[in-house]
């Protein structure tokens, strides 16, 4: 019984290790996936991610939904914090799509080929090729040496990264099945599996992490801007403007119709004139300016709130109105007419 107690106790003094793990993310190498999220890891220690393998389907790194039969392996090689930077080791051909491929009356063709790249990657290549009919000894040997020599011409004048770009958009395959149908009718050509031997000469290309991290960033805090900008303080400030307009009917009633054409004309120059991006400096001049153009417009009595808005609008520049509709996080784009009906919307 003491002894039972005496372990259980032990039990309770001992150390949680869940609560000293934490999640890291999982990001692609830097070309020509820009760091792209993979997934998702968990570890107590930066330095037990190194090495750790991670494997994702094609399709979902590229899109690409023909290549949902292909898994592209990444092998950690770097800890930033809390992101784990990965590079490509190889790739593989799930069991499944190889066996589809072989059926009677075919031939089947494969190799294995070691190679050495322009900047010294030392990798390993296992091409597959599928005839359309049945082939004799021979020509199978011949495919097979044309195929080795295209593999290796290929692969000595180019990078691990203009290799790994072949492989991934099929242009190395179709370089192969052009040369060795010249022997017999191919019915598919593929690379069942390339592997990653040994490193070379490490090329930094793309942007980097911390450009990266800064631009989801940025994209996170312009889906998250809130609804309040300078077009809900217009709304707020003309309706004011309406009910002081309302009081001082009289006086403007006294104002002759020539005297409020020319002041309009006036206040929309000096609109036209003070074309700043300053937005501070635009929300005091058009707190200004409302009330000559409100007065205007109800001693004609043919304008509405709408009008208001859009003569504001109009007397604004392209790069004002682009700001304002920032500010209510609406698109941009477009041109100047495009802006000022969103903004009236």
């Amino acid at each position: 019984m003491a002894k039972g107690a005496s372990a259980r106790a032990a039990a309770r003094r001992q150390k949680d290790k869940w609560k000293s793990k934490r999640w890291y993310s999982i990001r692609a190498p830097r070309n020509p996936w820009s760091f792209k999220v993979i997934g998702e890891t968990i570890a107590e220690d930066d330095q037990m991610l190194i090495g750790r393998h991670y494997e994702v389907v094609q399709s979902e790194l590229d899109g690409d939904f023909t290549k949902m039969h292909v898994k592209i392996r990444f092998r950690v090689s770097d800890v930033v914090g809390n992101d784990a930077l990965t590079e490509f080791v190889g790739h593989d051909v799930m069991k499944d799509f190889v066996r589809r491929q072989i059926r009677r009356e075919r031939g089947k063709i494969d190799d294995t080929i070691d190679v050495v790249t322009e900047d010294g990657y030392f990798i390993r290549l296992k091409p597959f090729i599928v005839t359309r009919s049945r082939a004799k000894g021979s020509q199978k040997q011949e495919m097979r040496s044309i195929a080795k020599n295209e593999v290796i011409k290929f692969c000595a004048k180019s990078t691990w990264m203009d290799v790994q770009k072949a492989l991934m958009d099929g242009s190395l395959v179709e370089t192969i099945s052009k040369a060795v149908s010249k022997i017999q009718p191919v019915r598919t050509v593929f690379f069942r599996r390339s592997q990653l031997i040994q490193t070379g000469v490490i090329i930094d290309d793309g942007p980097t992490l911390e450009q990266v991290i800064a631009e989801e960033k940025a994209v996170s805090e312009a889906d998250s801007v809130p609804e309040d900008s300078d077009v809900g303080e217009l709304d707020s400030e003309i309706e004011i403007l309406e009910g002081s307009s309302e009081v001082e009917g009289d006086e403007a009633l006294a104002t002759t119709p020539v005297e409020t054409e020319e002041k309009a004309e006036v206040t929309q120059a000096e609109v036209i004139e003070d074309q700043t991006p300053d937005l501070s400096a635009l929300s005091s001049k058009l707190k200004a300016e409302l009330i000559e153009i409100t007065k205007t417009l109800e001693l004609q009595s043919s304008g509405t709130k709408q009008d208001l808005l859009d003569r504001i609008y109009e007397s604004m520049s392209v790069a004002q109105l682009k700001d304002l509709l920032r500010q209510a996080g609406k698109p941009v784009s477009g041109k100047k007419a495009d802006l000022i009906s969103r903004l009236s919307e």
